[in-house]
Order: structure tokens, then C-alpha cells, then sequence
């Protein structure tokens, strides 16, 4: 499979998500200018961290206008495989591809730590090699990764089961000591109702190797492909 990682002005996770791709899980991989409009050869997208365009305004508000967006809401439309992290997730909140918003972390401080998710959904093709309740270990660098969506809205996430991620212990208990940002019921990952783009504050692109501390992140992309490989599979048949 081969997957596109977009780089904004700004953007700088770009080479440790092609790092974890190409050089650990032995993936095709490419950077995609967000200038690029053309993503036919991709399986799946990734939006990295960084600060796009400054994270002038809010971050993700420039970088939504990018020509790329069109085409990836367009690769999001035929069902096709989209990972926003950090500043990817609040770039697909930004343009709509996902509910809700990321606002300034209730701290008001910049964080970088690890943190512990608990899946709460592993029927995705991001999170299909974790068991429901497993724990990842995973870490957050921003300033703005307070999740907040309404209480409709909220409502809606959870009667369509798409909250994927949550902070908690390292025993899978949810309280706000865990919560590093302050976002509503410590939502660390959600994903959209066609199952097919996630966001998600956290980076599993710094936790793919033992030395680093975890190799949990891993989890993430190889769900990602064996998705893909799985469907390719069907299709030859």
C-alpha cells in the first residue's frame, strides 16, 4: 500500500510519520506538497503535526484553503483511508471532514507528555489490532489540543460510536487527573461516521520504537494496513 503525507507551510511530524511508514512498518510512502491536487495513487492520507501556516487565526483555518483540501475531501467522499494527527486532526475539524473543534488546553500551558489511551473502539480500520480496552501508550506535544464539540453533538459521537481514543490511567480509568487539555469526557480520537478519517491529538508517530519508550503507535498504522491489505486481498479474489 502507499501512503501520501501532506506538508503544509509549517508542517513538521511529516518526516517522523514517514519514518514510522517507510523505514519501520517497510510501507510506501511519499510527501504530497499541499499544493498537490492529485492523490490517486495514495491508499490512505496522513495530516501530520506541525503548525500549518503558523496556526495563524486557529490552527488548521489557513491550511483548510490549501488546493489539496478539495482533493481530500473528494479522497474522503470515495471512502479512502484519512489519519489527521495534532495539527491534522484540527486541520479535518477546520474543513468539516470531522465534529467538533480544538481549542487552547484548560492549562493554558504548551504540553508535551506521554499519555494513556484506552481504545474504545477497535471496529475501525485505525484501530482493528487493539482489543476494545487496551491501552495505548501514546505521546501529546501541543497547545491547543482541547477537544470540544456540544452537547448535541457529543450525544451524536457517542450513539454513533465514533470516540475511538480516550485519556485515562494507565489501567484504562477515565477521570479528569488524566485528562491532559481539558477536552470534553477526555476524547483523545474520534472518527467520522463512514469510518473512514480519524483524528486524533496524540502521536503515534513517536511511539514506534522500543528506544523511544513505546511501540503502541505502530498499532495504529499497522490497523491502517491491514485494512488496506485486507480489502486489496477481496479485490483480487
Amino acid at each position: 500500500m502507499k501512503f501520501g503525507i501532506v506538508v503544509f507551510p509549517g508542517t513538521w511530524s511529516d518526516t517522523d510519520c514517514y519514518f514510522a511508514v517507510h523505514d519501520i512498518l517497510n510501507q510506501d510512502a511519499e510527501y504530497v506538497w499541499h499544493k498537490d491536487t492529485n492523490l490517486d495513487k495514495f491508499d490512505c492520507i496522513i495530516l501530520p503535526g506541525g503548525f500549518s501556516y503558523g496556526d495563524y487565526l486557529r490552527p488548521g483555518a489557513m491550511a483548510k484553503l490549501s488546493p489539496i483540501m478539495n482533493s481530500i475531501k473528494e479522497f474522503a467522499s470515495k471512502g479512502k483511508l484519512i489519519i489527521g494527527i495534532c495539527n491534522g486532526f484540527q486541520i479535518l475539524c477546520e474543513s468539516g471532514l470531522l465534529p467538533g473543534t480544538l481549542i487552547k488546553n484548560t492549562t493554558l500551558q504548551f504540553r508535551c507528555q506521554w499519555t494513556n489511551l484506552v481504545v474504545t473502539n477497535n471496529d475501525t480500520p485505525f484501530t482493528n489490532t487493539c482489543d476494545k480496552g487496551s491501552i495505548l501508550n501514546i505521546p501529546i506535544s501541543h497547545g491547543e489540543g482541547n477537544y470540544f464539540i456540544d452537547n448535541a453533538g457529543l450525544q451524536q459521537l457517542y450513539e454513533n460510536d465514533q470516540v475511538v481514543l480516550q485519556y485515562s490511567d494507565m489501567n484504562g480509568v477515565i477521570t479528569d487527573q488524566y485528562n491532559p487539555n481539558g477536552s470534553v469526557n477526555n476524547i483523545a480520537g474520534i472518527i467520522s461516521k463512514k469510518r473512514n478519517v480519524i483524528g486524533m491529538m496524540p502521536h503515534p508517530e513517536r511511539s514506534c520504537e522500543a528506544i523511544l519508550g513505546s511501540t503502541d503507535g505502530n498499532k495504529i498504522f499497522e490497523s491502517i494496513i491491514n485494512s488496506i491489505d485486507g480489502k486489496l486481498i477481496k479485490e483480487q479474489q
